[in-house]
């Protein structure tokens, strides 16, 4: 779904088509929030940091996220 039909769905009356766009926002954002850790995790960002950034303690973070970025650096 285009950005700009995404974002007309959202407004969308009909709520089929707005839980759609819901579920396709959603994953766009985890999608854009995994690039971003993997990115901090790469420049040697603590998990603190990116928590702080996101607004969540670290072990949320960690339980999030921590076990994909582990197996990237054992590949």
């Amino acid at each position: 779904m285009a950005s700009i039909d995404l974002a007309a769905s959202a407004g969308s009356t009909d709520p089929a088509v707005g839980l759609r766009a819901v579920a396709s926002l959603r994953l766009l954002a985890e999608q854009l929030e995994s690039l971003h850790v993997d990115r901090a995790r790469d420049l040697g960002w603590s998990w603190a940091q990116i928590a702080a950034e996101l607004g969540v303690t670290k072990q949320a973070v960690h339980q999030k996220h921590g076990g994909r970025a582990a197996a990237k650096r054992e590949e």
